[in-house]
């Protein structure tokens, strides 16, 4: 009969620990720990994969709404615009002219203008009206404008309420001119300020349309123009 303080169990299934693999109480609890530890960060892992695709479409999703705005005005501005110039006419662009002087080296030398004729002369520096200076006397001017001795009377009657003899009379609100009062002066070949020209002209008006200086005498008397 064994004792009981002799009595050893023994199981066939359960193999004995190596004495080089048994684990000692300190070493058991720091494997423990490590364990826990990767457990942890596997958590969080596991978390943060599953919370980021959801905050970065929270991010992303200002920005894209930003971009839809923008994009949306545009779109308006460019239909509003479409509408507004549409069947519109656009008038071409006015552009200014101007000029621009260019001073030559070497300056050239003023080339003096000739001189005015003796019997006429310009008001304006050559472009405005020739007037007569060459004197003379109205026997003279119309002896010279080929007018018969027998009409000076006539013709001394029209001319001396026309114009006083003054070869260089103008109207300044029709523009007749000369000693007869030409109608428009440019009518009168030569020069309209020149007496012998103004003569010869109203000659031909005078028989053209009354027939003779007389004529034309009496129309004046009766009407106060010619």
């Amino acid at each position: 009969m064994t004792s009981r303080n002799d009595m050893t169990l023994h199981r066939d299934d359960v193999a004995p620990v190596p004495a080089s693999t048994a684990l000692s109480p300190r070493q058991g609890t720091r494997r423990r720990g490590v364990v826990g530890f990767v457990s942890a960060l596997a958590v969080v892992g596991f978390a943060a994969a599953m919370v980021a695709p959801t905050g970065v479409a929270l991010a992303e999703q200002p920005v894209e709404a930003e971009l839809e705005s923008a994009y949306s005005v545009a779109l308006e501005d460019t239909q509003n615009l479409t509408v507004t110039t549409e069947g519109a006419a656009i008038a071409p662009v006015q552009r200014g002219t101007f000029s621009v002087y260019v001073t030559p080296k070497p300056t050239p030398t003023p080339t003096p203008k000739p001189a005015a004729s003796s019997s006429s002369k310009s008001d304006s520096g050559g472009s405005g009206p020739l007037f007569y200076t060459g004197g003379g006397a109205p026997a003279e001017w119309m002896s010279a404008a080929g007018i018969a001795e027998s009409d000076w009377g006539f013709v001394d009657y029209i001319v001396s309420r026309e114009s006083g003899w003054n070869p260089n009379a103008t109207n300044k609100s029709s523009g007749a001119c000369g000693l007869v009062q030409a109608l428009p002066c440019s009518k009168v070949p030569g020069n309209g300020y020149d007496p012998i020209d103004n003569l010869r002209w109203a000659t031909g008006y005078a028989t053209g349309r009354y027939g003779s200086w007389a004529g034309a005498h009496a129309f004046w008397t009766k009407n106060h123009w010619w």
